[in-house]
């Protein structure tokens, strides 16, 4: 049985209410004395007031004061939560309050040295919010209500440069965190379809009367992916497309919000996708252009031979130009 296994047995079993001698704990738990005294002294450093009495009825026992069971985290779980939380914050969790409650918990129920060995810890990690509107926030918990009664709300949403927002009834199936940005997908009413909508760009939202069915098993990561799935040019054959380039750079193309799902390996100066041969003819030749020499198109020649005539068309068309 695992450490946090045995102090935690050995802790219900002080909770009885019973004074046990080390010994009887040692043959139940199948452990040796020595270790039930390890544990004892680590449940102390958790908070547990245990007594131990010596003499013939001797043996150890918890306070009857003692009504809570503590937490057993070691170091890297309590840095790992609090990073968690910095993570959270920063991509404008809407419970973010509530998590730094229930982490002051936590640490308060640690000891002074280990709360400095916390902090000394997770001091070197910070997490950059980007701006958000401050209505994202209760937006997120109104949207995450409205699908857990399964309410239509009627919105009214700006789209990417409309000048004002226009009002639709939609469902919302679930929130997506994607790429600094929350999102909720929802089917809408207007287009008779599953749709998706940046909750930064909903100016307004009350919930209406109507209930509806969420569709059995409905996934929203299944539903991103399908989206860029439909978005390919066509059925037809595959290619591998191999580049190269320096990390940073093949990041940006690795996390491309189309790119991403059809990469199949990467290591620190390699990508490899694989996609259609219609698609990667449409849409690619004018996206690599664009990171310049900062890539390598090693795979398929095609595919280089496009990007050197448009990079040479380019060039032709400014040559001439006066100075």
């Amino acid at each position: 049985m695992a450490k946090w296994d045995n102090m935690l047995s050995m802790l219900w079993m002080l909770r009885s209410g019973r004074k046990l001698t080390a010994a009887q704990i040692a043959e139940s738990l199948e452990i040796s004395v020595r270790t039930v005294y390890r544990y004892i002294d680590a449940l102390c450093a958790s908070g547990v007031p245990i007594v131990a009495e010596s003499g013939h009825d001797g043996g150890v026992r918890i306070l009857e004061s003692f009504k809570e069971t503590p937490l057993f985290f070691n170091s890297v779980e309590l840095k790992a939560l609090v990073e968690a939380f910095k993570f959270a914050q920063g991509a404008g969790y809407p419970y973010t309050e509530e998590l730094e409650t229930a982490l002051t918990k936590v640490e308060n129920g640690l000891q002074e040295e280990q709360r400095h060995d916390l902090s000394r810890r997770t001091s070197g990690l910070d997490v950059i919010a980007p701006a958000r509107p401050p209505s994202v926030i209760p937006l997120l918990r109104e949207l995450e209500q409205a699908e857990k009664d399964r309410r239509t709300i009627r919105i009214a949403y700006r789209k990417a440069n409309a000048e004002q927002a226009d009002e639709r009834e939609v469902d919302p199936y679930g929130l997506a965190y994607d790429r600094n940005e929350w999102y909720v997908v929802a089917f809408c009413h207007r287009s008779r379809a599953v749709r998706t909508f940046r909750v930064d760009r909903i100016a307004r939202m009350e919930p209406t009367e109507a209930l509806f069915e969420k569709p059995e098993h409905f996934s929203v990561t299944a539903f991103f992916r399908d989206q860029s799935e439909r978005e390919r040019e066509a059925d037809g054959p595959l290619t591998v497309i191999r580049i190269e380039g320096e990390p940073e750079t093949l990041n940006a193309l690795c996390v491309h919000w189309h790119m991403r799902h059809y990469l199949t390996e990467r290591t620190d100066r390699e990508a490899r996708f694989l996609i259609d041969i219609p698609t990667m003819n449409k849409y690619l030749p004018m996206y690599l252009i664009t990171f310049g020499t900062g890539i390598r198109i090693r795979e398929p020649l095609e595919l280089k031979h496009r990007i050197q005539e448009m990079a040479y068309g380019i060039a032709k068309h400014y040559e001439n130009d006066p100075d």
